[in-house]
Parts: C-alpha cells; sequence; structure tokens
C-alpha cells in the first residue's frame, strides 16, 4: 500500500510545539540535577554515606534508561505520544515532590527511581513528536533547542541559582517541591494544544520493525556506542568537576560555583548552535569536529589555572552537549523507518544511560579513589575521543548536504 504523508505542520503550531517540548525537557533536567546541588544539605540532614548518595544518583540513570527503551518501543507500537507525554509530565513532577517529603535513604531511593521512569519517556517522544512538526531546515535546530539548550538553560543555569536559594531560605525538601506546580500547569498546556498526528497516518503505517533491524541499522548502532562513550565524557565531568575544583585547586566555593555555571552558559549556547550548523555542513561533519573540541574540555579543567580563563575556554570547549541531539535524535530519525523512530531513540539513549550514566560514574569514581580526582577528568576526555573515533563511521544523514552531493 502507498504511504500517504501527512501536511507538513504550520510554523505557528511548530514554534508553539518547540515552546512546550522546550519547557517540558528543561524541567526534566531541572529536577535531574537538582539533587546535585542539594547533595550537601540531603547527606547532612538524612545522615547518607557517599555510597548511598551515588546510588541515588545511580537509581535514576537506571530507571531513565530502562524508561527510554520501554516507552520508545512502546509510542512505535500503539502510534501514540501525547498520552505517554502527559503521563510522564504528571509522573515526575509529583516524584520530585516525593522527593522531597522522604525521611531517609530508601523513601528517596524510592523517590528518585520513580522519577527516573518518568523522566526517560520524555526524550524520545518529545523528539518523535519535534520531527513530525520540523520543517525540513529546521529540524536540527528545533531538536537541538529541545534537547540541548533547554538542559542547559532550566537544568544548568537556573537549577543551581534556584534550588540553593531556597535550600538557604526555606531548606532543601521545599526545593525540591519546586517544580510541581509548572509540571502540572505543563500538563495542561500539552493536553489543550499539542497534536498527535504523525506524517504516516496510522491506517497506512508499516508494520513496526523488530528491534534487532533497528539495531543492525549501522547509524543506530554506532549512535548507540558513542551515546556510551559522551555520557561517560558529561557525566563523570559534571560529577567530579566541582569537587576536583575546591579540593584539589583551591578554589572557594563562590569561585567554583561560577565556573559550573560556565558549563550551563556553553550548554545553552552549543545546545542549538551545533546541531544548527549541522543541517548545513552536515551530521558526520558536525559530529567529529565538535567532538573533538569537547575532549579538551575536562584537560582544561585539569591545566587551567585561573578561574577566569578557565571558565572562558569552558564556554568554548563544551561543545558535546550540542552534539547529543545529533547522535540521540537527528541521526537516527533520519535513518530510520518513522514507525521505529521513537524505538530508536529509546534504545540509544536506554543504553547511553546504562553505560555512560549509570556505570561511568562508579568505575571513573573508584579510579579516583585509587590514583586521585585528576584520573576521572581523564575518563571523561578519553569519551569523548572514543566518541570522535566512532564518528568517522557514521552515513550523512542532513537532507541539504545528501541534495548537494546529489545535484
Amino acid at each position: 500500500m502507498a504511504t500517504t504523508e501527512v501536511p507538513a505542520a504550520r510554523p505557528g503550531y511548530e514554534n508553539r510545539l518547540l515552546a512546550i517540548l522546550f519547557l517540558a525537557f528543561g524541567l526534566v533536567f531541572f529536577d535531574r540535577q537538582a539533587l546535585l546541588f542539594l547533595a550537601p544539605y540531603v547527606t547532612k540532614d538524612l545522615g547518607l554515606t557517599n555510597t548511598q548518595l551515588g546510588a541515588v544518583s545511580g537509581v535514576l540513570a537506571l530507571t531513565w534508561a530502562v524508561a527510554g527503551m520501554v516507552t520508545g518501543r512502546l509510542s512505535d507500537r500503539l502510534a501514540v505520544r501525547k498520552p505517554i507525554l502527559v503521563a510522564a509530565v504528571i509522573l515526575f513532577s509529583v516524584a520530585s515532590a516525593a522527593a522531597g517529603l522522604t525521611t531517609g535513604f530508601i523513601g528517596l531511593l524510592v523517590a528518585r527511581g520513580l522519577m527516573g521512569f518518568a523522566e526517560g519517556a520524555v526524550l524520545p517522544v518529545s523528539q518523535s513528536l519535534m520531527l513530525d512538526a520540523s520543517q525540513e531546515h529546521r529540524r536540527g535546530l528545533n531538536m537541538g533547542l529541545v534537547q540541548g539548550s533547554s538542559a542547559g538553560l532550566l537544568g544548568g543555569i537556573v537549577a543551581p541559582l534556584l534550588v540553593v536559594w531556597t535550600a538557604e531560605q526555606w531548606g532543601w525538601r521545599a526545593a525540591l517541591l519546586l517544580t510541581i506546580l509548572p509540571g502540572l500547569l505543563l500538563t495542561v498546556w500539552v493536553i489543550r494544544s499539542v497534536r498527535d498526528i504523525p506524517k504516516v497516518p496510522k491506517e497506512n503505517r508499516e508494520p513496526t520493525p523488530p528491534l534487532w533491524s533497528v539495531l543492525g541499522k549501522r547509524n543506530v548502532l554506532l549512535c548507540t556506542l558513542i551515546a556510551c562513550c559522551y555520557l561517560t565524557w558529561f557525566i563523570v565531568i559534571i560529577t567530579f568537576a566541582p569537587t576536583y575544583l575546591v579540593t584539589v585547586k583551591g578554589f572557594s566555593p563562590g569561585t567554583m560555583s561560577l565556573v559550573m555555571t560556565c558549563f550551563g552558559i556553553a550548554w545553552v549556547i552549543w545546545g542549538f548552535v551545533t546541531p544548527a550548523i549541522s543541517d548545513r555542513i552536515g551530521r558526520r561533519t558536525t559530529m567529529i569536529v565538535f567532538t573533538a573540541i569537547a575532549a579538551v574540555c575536562p584537560i582544561a579543567v585539569v591545566y587551567v589555572a585561573d578561574p577566569v580563563w578557565l571558565g572562558i575556554i569552558v564556554v568554548v570547549t563544551y561543545t558535546g552537549l550540542g552534539c547529543f541531539t545529533l547522535f540521540m535524535a537527528t541521526i537516527p530519525a533520519e535513518t530510520v523507518p518513522v514507525t521505529a523512530l521513537a524505538t530508536a531513540l529509546g534504545v540509544v539513549m536506554g543504553v547511553g544511560e546504562l553505560a555512560g550514566g549509570f556505570l561511568a560514574p562508579v568505575i571513573a569514581g573508584a579510579a579516583a579513589d585509587a590514583w586521585g580526582l585528576t584520573s576521572a577528568l581523564y575518563i571523561s576526555a578519553g569519551g569523548a575521543v572514543l566518541a570522535m573515533l566512532l564518528s568517522f563511521g557514521l552515513i550523512e544523514t542532513a537532507p541539504a548536504v545528501l541534495r548537494r552531493r546529489a545535484g
């Protein structure tokens, strides 16, 4: 049966959906990062050990990974995304608030695990919706704004400032209640405004391909391996850089927080600039160049002594967060059929979270205990180098570049 394409969404809806999904994934990373900034308050109040704190962080990455793979596959098989997004936003808002009401380690572990399961569903569903509504020339830019700049703005800049200030004023529990009202208001906006209309009508859709055939695509397999390496780069540097700056380099907590804010600024900038550049010069070239630059960032943390220069270099070299959109969403989306889109996105994100989000910090922490914190930052740089080498094997998918080559 011939496939009938649904006409492209109007620019007005495209921009409105972009705003909704920008806020949705931004709130996800606000919640995910909040506990990192509140760790000194939480560990003191609940009497947590470092091992227990690591378990609380790890369980979120674990359930995030499982949710990404399960809900992505479910979304493709049922050909629905809006109900999954609504349920996910409600659940992660409530779970974040529940974490603020816990009185011990087990309660916090359960709350963060539930939150990770809800938040892991947001990305593959959001990027599937955004892809359907995006004009071709804005595809990389839109997906970069949804995944990169939103997380950088709300999770990298707003979160450390707002949650720490709230904790100082009213305690860490109040800080974990911050997103429940915005989350519920966002749910109403999703229900009223989001259209669950895929490019291929449900009655004309081909069957969802089996998982093994999705992973058999060269780009999907490579993007999955790149995700493992890139999550190692990201999670390790964001976890150990604050402690390294204070305990090894001797920065004051205030100076350290300013340097870490530069990570958030770079996250916002490169989160949309990198994918937008890839629309014009190609996904493969962008991945290679910007990943090579990203490998410099953890090395700069080790060797640049002046905090001002370090902040400047971080803004210039923390380019990898823009590449996340490419290997986690755009390249897989341009590789697989629409009936396997959320499946591919969920697998790439899920496996990457398991390896880079769950296992890498444990390995880096053990290395830091054995050989010092500098070794953890070298592991971060090594993750970016491996991601760059894997990027050479990618098959180009950017439509504009393919047309130029064909022309």
